[in-house]
């Protein structure tokens, strides 16, 4: 049986850009296995004229590589919008445009095997064993890289909810409704809000948004703060107790869960445009979390137990479609059972991941996107990809293929090493 250098499980943005990057290193062999049959990015969540939140150079591959024939820019001259995207000038691609580049990307990797569904993996002794329906792969390193799975509160548990992920297939089905409450506090919540205000006049319903979150957060995109998406940050994040790990995470959650201050006041300014014909059928509730839901399913209608946590006070809401925009969470495939005695994990069951993206005990099972208690808001950046992958080949050949920057922020995370020296005053 032939034995590859890895077998990466699943291809999303991440690993098809580790493809990407290995796709022309000829002493570099790996293999990508993927249950879907194609490429498909958030195909839910494909709004017209919605935007990726990170700058075109957070593509697959140009922080790693800028002269890849995988780069966005070159995908846009391929296909001929490169002096179209110029004259736009805006940094941040269409989302179905970056889908559209993946998909460009996809279709040229060979290593990719697509309808091809892991059943479980083991350990012969040297080597893992990935057993599919049809073929079982062999390789010394894996790298996991199955994503999240869509987050959906407990309480929620009966009637025709929608999550975020599988809004347009619905969206005319919700639109065909009286009322629609819309859950969640960040960009997906947002943009969904918006597209079903955008007609609310021509089918009619009443449109609620309800989020805990004391405010509609505006995402912080200042420049110090993107430092935080930096090597040093992740060093810096990584080596602090699990404790004070998870405590930043629900800190910072407006760091990279929050809006896009455009999209914030793309709404408003769409509320005051309609409102000039009179009050607009919406309803906007912050500081709000849902309790408990009840689904009667004669009357085809959710029931909604609502807390308000600054007034103490409990209510209730009345509405037939209920879309949660209740984000993602990260998820352990039971495929890895066989071999959970050859990883890493924390006292809370989490993948246990070094500043390496490194979870096997021999350090040969890397992770993509499941490090965010570890790796903090760099780790589901799409920015942070290439880096990222820099680093996990590295770890996968012993050498580093693609310069690694570890060292580019300003500021300094962390007390220094040393007392501060008092400066010299000098006349």
């Amino acid at each position: 049986m032939h034995t590859y250098d890895f077998v990466a499980i699943g291809v999303g943005p991440f690993n098809l850009g580790l493809a990407a990057l290995t796709a022309d290193l000829p002493d570099v062999d790996g293999v990508f296995l993927e249950q879907r049959a194609e490429f498909d990015w958030h195909p839910g969540l494909m709004i017209d004229g919605v935007t990726i939140q990170v700058p075109f150079m957070a593509d697959l591959v140009t922080m790693a590589d800028p002269t890849s024939r995988f780069s966005f820019l070159n995908y846009l001259k391929q296909v001929g919008r490169l002096y179209p995207f110029y004259i736009r000038e805006s940094f941040y691609p269409l989302r179905a445009e970056y889908n559209a580049y993946c998909k460009w990307v996809a279709g040229q990797l060979p290593s990719i095997r697509w309808n091809t569904r892991v059943e479980t993996v083991t350990h012969d002794g040297e080597a893992y064993l990935v057993h599919t329906a049809g073929e079982t792969y062999r390789a010394r390193k894996l790298v996991l890289g199955i994503g999240t799975a869509p987050r959906v509160p407990a309480v929620v548990d009966q009637g025709p909810y929608v999550h975020s992920a599988d809004y347009l297939p619905n969206k005319e089905r919700l639109q065909s409704l009286e009322s629609i409450t819309v859950i969640g506090s960040g960009q997906s919540a947002a943009e969904i809000y918006l597209d079903l205000l955008n007609d609310i006049e021509t089918h009619g319903y009443h449109l609620s948004w309800i989020t805990r979150s004391p405010r509609y957060f505006p995402m912080e995109y200042t420049k110090l703060t993107l430092e935080m998406t930096s090597p040093e940050y992740i060093r810096y994040h990584q080596a602090l107790p699990m404790e004070v790990r998870d405590r930043l995470g629900r800190e910072q959650r407006n760091l990279y869960k929050g809006i896009s201050g455009d999209l914030v006041d793309a709404i408003y300014d769409t509320l005051y445009t309609k409102s000039l014909a009179g009050p607009v059928a919406t309803t906007l509730l912050t500081g709000t979390e849902l309790e408990g839901v009840i689904w009667d399913e004669a009357e085809q209608r959710y029931t909604l137990a609502l807390h308000h946590a600054e007034q103490g006070r409990s209510f209730t809401a009345g509405t037939q479609g209920l879309v949660l925009a209740t984000g993602y969470a990260p998820r352990v495939p039971s495929f890895l059972d066989p071999v959970r005695d050859r990883i890493n994990w924390d006292a809370r069951g989490r993948f246990d991941v070094t500043v390496d993206y490194v979870v096997g005990k021999a350090g040969d099972v890397f992770v993509q996107n499941a490090a965010e208690h570890t790796h903090s808001v760099t780790d589901p950046d799409l920015g942070m990809g290439a880096y990222r992958n820099s680093v996990i080949l590295k770890g996968i050949t012993g050498r580093e293929i693609y310069k690694i920057e570890e060292s580019i922020a300003f500021q300094q995370f962390g007390a220094p090493t040393a007392d501060i020296p008092r400066q010299l005053v000098t006349s």
